[in-house]
């Protein structure tokens, strides 16, 4: 059942990404499915897009993914029981510290970082594949043969498989990343559908076979009861190499923090140009050209994150409120083919595909809160937090002068602690309002009339 959850949620994903390939080129803005929602559904739909991704989905991403990194690096230090959560929760705050400290420091840096790091990934997985071949050829597949694969050794519940599928969706994220950088890949009608054409069958290949790796030499118990599988498998087979395991994995969860503070800054400077954050969480260092002030507040909220060292609850949380957002993307395509038959679309997919996905999007959303109501509940509660900030924040324009007055100081306060400025755009480029308004604090340093929505979110 568990590799069957891994295929099929490979499938959807290939599917949902199938949909977002027409969405970006239909609407080729960066930002991704905010910048779609925000346009087929209006502002305050996008902007609770935005909100959620800002308080919840980047900062839970990064403690789970940091958190992965403590748990394999400690995991060898402490072979007969589990590493305490202080210790687990103290290495993932320093991983995030200085990672944000590189990406701060030099773009440069942060690419190296994660060239290297993505080679690690690469010779972990690579090598469990391997072994697993090798098992098999030994005749070492006990847990695969039909009459042991099928032989349940707990009731099967149709909540707790919806919510192996979500678990499964998160491990599949970042099939939508390229959607957030869209105006600036090179010939974005050939390159976006080929980059999904490439990765998602390749990535869905290495996640099964890792997983029927596995199975050849652990039993699903065991499986269970590790909490770095990886780990445990590299002791039952590797000997005194046993030590690459923690070692590779540890460099492929080090190089995931760095992509996801790498690419979360796009997503702020997309809502901070549309006028829904803060301008300073769009600006750049004057002299590095990296966004401190986005990767200073990613870090912060992130390392509140580490609160709790429950990775299975923090994945639910994101599981969730992410696929309720991929499910909204989604029928905004239908929603667009009905308003704009006409619009240009280099890419056209069948309908078919939006409808399997919001098929698969309704079971899976309607059996993960039957399943865990307090969990989806609390991440549906986050979201509707921003109903009133987008209110108070975007829509309400004639804002009382000291208001204006205070988030213009604030905004100064920050360029100065950081050093940064909005990016220089060309004099020629179209630019809307909001835009303008948003850049007035930047460009006229002594005027104290700026009262754009962008520059007061």
């Amino acid at each position: 059942m568990a590799l069957i959850v891994w295929i099929v949620t490979g499938v959807i994903t290939a599917v949902g990404a199938l949909c977002y390939a027409e969405l970006g080129v239909t609407i080729p803005k960066s930002g991704g499915d905010y910048s779609y929602v925000k346009d087929i559904f209006g502002g305050l739909a996008g902007f609770l897009r935005l909100w959620i991704a800002v308080l919840v989905i980047y900062p839970t991403n990064q403690a789970v993914i940091a958190l992965t990194f403590s748990n394999y690096v400690l995991q060898p230090l402490f072979p007969t029981c589990f590493a305490p959560e202080s210790g687990l929760r103290l290495l993932a705050a320093v991983c995030l510290l200085l990672l944000t400290w590189v990406n701060c420091a030099s773009v440069r840096w942060a690419t190296r970082v994660q060239d290297i790091f993505t080679a690690g990934k690469l010779l972990a997985l690579g090598l469990i594949i391997i072994m697993g071949i090798v098992q098999i050829c030994k005749g070492e597949y006990f847990w695969l043969e039909p009459k042991n694969a099928f032989e349940n050794f707990q009731e099967p519940d149709i909540g707790l498989i919806a919510l192996a599928f979500l678990q499964g969706s998160f491990a599949y994220g970042g099939w939508n990343f390229l959607n957030y950088v869209t105006e600036e890949l090179v010939n974005p009608y050939k390159n976006l559908p080929r980059a999904i054409f490439i990765s998602i069958p390749l990535v869905t290949f290495v996640y099964v076979f890792a997983n029927i790796a596995y199975v050849t030499a652990m039993s699903p118990q065991e499986l269970l009861a590790s909490n770095a599988v990886a780990v445990t498998f590299g002791e039952k087979l590797l000997g005194v190499m046993a030590w690459i395991m923690p070692i590779s994995v540890a460099l492929s969860t080090f190089g995931g923090v760095n992509g996801s503070l790498f690419t979360s800054s796009r997503l702020f400077f997309a809502g901070a140009r549309e006028g829904h954050l803060p301008s300073v969480l769009a600006m750049i260092h004057i002299k590095r050209c990296t966004p401190i002030p986005a990767l200073l507040f990613t870090c912060l909220s992130t390392l509140l994150m580490l609160v709790t060292s429950d990775m299975y609850t923090l994945i639910n949380y994101v599981g969730f409120i992410n696929y309720l957002f991929y499910g909204v993307t989604v029928a905004g395509q239908i929603v667009l083919r009905w308003k704009k038959p006409d619009i240009a679309r280099p890419i056209k997919v069948n309908l078919i595909f939006p409808v399997i996905y919001l098929l698969f999007w309704a079971f899976l959303l309607v059996f993960s809160l039957w399943s865990e109501p307090v969990v989806c509940g609390i991440g549906l509660a986050i979201m509707l937090t921003g109903v009133p900030v987008y209110f108070l924040g975007v829509h309400w324009q004639n804002k009382p002068q000291c208001f204006n007055n205070f988030v213009d100081a604030m905004t100064r306060a920050g360029q100065k602690l950081c050093v940064v400025v909005y990016p220089q755009m060309d004099k020629d480029e179209d630019v809307s309002e909001e835009t303008k308004e948003q850049r007035a604090p930047i460009y006229k340093p002594g005027s104290e009339d700026g009262d754009g929505d962008g520059a007061h979110a």
